[in-house]
């Protein structure tokens, strides 16, 4: 193996967690489809969510990633804060989206379900930015 096919895989490791996350979460969504139809929950609107968590997370995290690797202890504290915002304008700007897209109701499960991940992904990042911090500090 290549030293540079190491290094981008090394790089991209610590997200393996969320990228797991979303393959159970769209699994799921796709096997329990008529189940989540039934209480009212709209699968699309889920899916697309879970989508667009998973890629604004990764560019939040690679904004993130580029702070912490850098010696200046201020650049990490403004990378993490650049990059949560970013992750907050682009789901504002989705909802925003979904909001003026639909023709009839809110589906306000499937919103309020979609928020939710939208903390579970923030939560899973941040954690997995702590750990490398502390490892770079050790």
């Amino acid at each position: 193996m290549s030293t540079k096919n190491y290094q981008v895989q090394n790089k991209f490791r610590p997200f393996l967690p969320i990228v797991i996350l979303f393959i159970i979460i769209n699994a799921f969504l796709i096997a329990a489809r008529s189940s989540l139809e039934s209480r009212g929950f709209d699968q699309a609107m889920l899916i697309y969510a879970n989508i667009l968590l998973l890629a604004a997370t990764f560019f939040s995290y690679l904004i993130a990633r580029k702070g912490l690797l850098d010696p200046n202890p201020n650049a990490f504290v403004r990378s993490v804060t650049a990059s949560m915002i970013t992750k907050m304008i682009l789901v504002v700007a989705a909802i925003l989206i979904y909001i003026f897209s639909i023709d009839g109701e809110i589906n306000k499960p499937s919103l309020f379900t979609a928020m939710l991940l939208y903390l579970v992904y923030t939560f899973i990042e941040v954690s997995i930015l702590t750990k490398q911090a502390r490892r770079k500090d050790a």
